[in-house]
């Protein structure tokens, strides 16, 4: 079966609020599974390019240089902006921060601390701000802060599957 590019996911957002703290749970869950999929992964292997693409550092490092722009949309819901903050799609900060220098569970430490930051600030959102829906400005959509949550994790899972897919097929 062949992946579907994140660029080309569709994304349909009808999601409760009150399922926010289920997606927190997912939310949460990133730090873990990242920590059990690189646990048996030899540290100099975690650093090799799959593909030519990201190595297994590379795509932690993403997650964590998103966390800023995922703190701004909270920001820009706070502040009713009509519309969210553009990500930047040619990953700059992700291709100039030299995550490859890093080991692995100081990556991992450095997105579990940024990811606490977006979880506390979306379990304080008051309900009106959880109400509030502003347009993404890729997807062409209305999204609200529950939607956000869900769109993150599932870019999350986007990544781990990536991870997942390097170990499965070049270092077994």
């Amino acid at each position: 079966m062949e992946r579907t590019p994140w660029i080309k996911r569709k994304f349909h957002f009808k999601i409760p609020p009150g399922w926010l703290p289920n997606i927190i749970v997912r939310l949460q869950g990133t730090v873990v599974r990242l920590r059990d999929l690189t646990a048996t992964v030899s540290e100099p292997m975690t650093s090799i390019k799959y593909l030519d693409k990201w190595s297994i550092r590379e795509h932690i490092g993403h997650l964590t240089d998103l966390e800023t722009l995922h703190m701004g949309r909270i920001n820009d819901f706070i502040f009713r902006q009509p519309e969210l903050r553009a990500a930047d799609m040619t990953n700059l900060k992700t291709h100039q921060a030299l995550h490859n220098l890093k080991p692995v569970p100081v990556l991992i430490d450095e997105f579990a601390e940024e990811r606490k930051h977006l979880i506390h600030h979306l379990e304080i959102l008051d309900d009106e701000t959880m109400q509030f829906a502003s347009l993404h400005p890729r997807l062409k959509s209305m999204m609200r802060p529950v939607d956000m949550a869900y769109f993150t994790a599932e870019h999350d899972d986007h990544h781990l599957a990536s991870i997942r897919l390097i170990i499965e097929n070049y270092m077994k």
